[in-house]
């Protein structure tokens, strides 16, 4: 393969996954990581991707703006997002008629997909399909926070919202993000998801994130958490080794589904 015809396949490896670290991009294409970083060098003096901390991600994804709807969201990398979602089953509470925040988002649906029923289990949500499919369980107390649902993420979020979490105190809370950085930690497009987030945070004993591997290394323009707030991320088996290594040294638990 000429260098060239291995640039445009790296660029479109980068786009595809969100991120690319230079020892996997080096065994697929057979070539030295030296050579690996010679061709991300070059890409990124076009233009076409930001090298990182032992990888690339797409150029366009630091401080991004750009944020999908929920809909255009749910049929990509479901099995990545339902090995997730059984992985967090383990981190329920651990008691019958234990608590529980789930976050609007594809990865937190899948969840509430698993919930098991006969754990009688209390459920506040902000997300309307979330709550929409969880009330009709039995054994499953759903309470849906209020306030003004944004078409795109069909999320309640805003200060009718955030005061709705504030009488609440429950076990854990279960998270979505649109990025995740070791030095922006976990961030979101939008200002107001990102203040609901930081209050069901707030409002729960334990933070749990769920991402797929394609959200780590990307940054978005507001955090609602630092790597520091977060007690566990659970990803996916294609998460870059060097990054999950970077944010276990920085004291957060990271399982792999």
């Amino acid at each position: 393969m000429y260098a060239e015809e291995r640039q445009q396949a790296i660029t479109e490896l980068v786009v595809e996954r969100g991120r690319v670290s230079v020892t996997a991009v080096a065994e697929r294409f057979g070539v030295t990581t030296e050579t690996v970083r010679r061709d991300l060098a070059v890409l990124e003096r076009a233009g076409l991707l930001r090298r990182v901390h032992g990888g690339a991600v797409p150029s366009g994804t630091a401080l991004s703006l750009v944020e999908t709807g929920v809909g255009e969201r749910r049929g990509t990398r479901t099995e990545a997002k339902r090995k997730i979602a059984a992985a967090a089953l383990d981190l329920l509470p651990g008691t019958e008629g234990g608590s529980l925040i789930l976050d609007g988002g594809t990865t937190t649906a899948a969840l509430a997909e698993l919930l098991p029923p006969e754990r009688g289990l209390y459920v506040a949500t902000n997300s309307v399909p979330i709550a929409a499919r969880l009330s009709g369980t039995p054994g499953i107390t759903v309470h849906l926070l209020g306030g003004r649902v944004r078409g795109i993420t069909q999320t309640a979020v805003g200060d009718s919202t955030i005061r709705a979490l504030e009488g609440l105190r429950l076990d854990v809370v279960f998270l979505g993000t649109n990025g995740i950085s070791a030095t922006h930690g976990f961030s979101t497009p939008d200002e107001a998801e990102a203040a609901t987030k930081r209050a069901m945070a707030r409002a729960a004993q334990r933070v749990v994130v769920l991402a797929d591997s394609s959200k780590l290394g990307r940054e978005h323009l507001v955090r609602f958490a630092g790597i520091d707030d977060v007690d566990v991320l659970v990803t996916d088996g294609e998460a870059d080794p060097a990054v999950v290594a970077e944010l276990e040294t920085m004291g957060i638990e990271v399982l792999i589904a």
